[in-house]
């Protein structure tokens, strides 16, 4: 595997974990939203990600010395392919003084669990590191193999 191929695979990884920092950081601002534009309450969301695969049967992957066909050897990434919604309900609240209670007075909060989220945040926030390390690791032995021929 070459040093470049290396370095987009940490980008789409640190791409897509930005993404789901973001979409984690909605969701706990969101978190007491009862009146959305859609109508009802916000609902959470969460991004689902894929690898990215070749998309040809027969190619030649960066850094691979001959063309290889059939499945590819390794993955070339990750991507998001979608921004999901949480179709579990949100918790429902006995305030009849609320400007969105319904006629029996509760309201529907969002689906959003504060303490889920941060873990989620935790985890994301550790992916990124991770990938952040191993892109300074391919770039630190790109220099290196430069200044073996010197």
């Amino acid at each position: 595997m070459s040093v470049f191929t290396a370095l987009r695979i940490s980008a789409s990884a640190l791409t897509a974990e930005r993404l789901r920092m973001d979409v984690i950081a909605d969701n706990i601002a969101n978190q007491q939203t009862t009146r959305t534009a859609e109508g009802g309450p916000y609902r959470r969301k969460a991004v689902v990600f894929r690898p990215i695969q070749p998309s040809s049967r027969h190619f030649k992957a960066p850094g691979l010395a001959k063309e290889v066909v059939g499945e590819a050897p390794v993955q070339l990434g990750v991507r998001v392919t979608a921004i999901v919604e949480d179709p579990r309900p949100g918790p429902r609240v006995y305030d009849p003084d609320h400007p969105d209670a319904d006629p029996d007075g509760y309201v529907t909060y969002p689906n959003v669990d504060v303490v889920s989220e941060l873990i989620d945040m935790m985890a994301a926030k550790r992916a990124y590191e991770v990938n952040v390390i191993t892109a300074q690791t391919a770039k630190s032995m790109a220099m290196k193999a430069l200044d073996i021929g010197r």
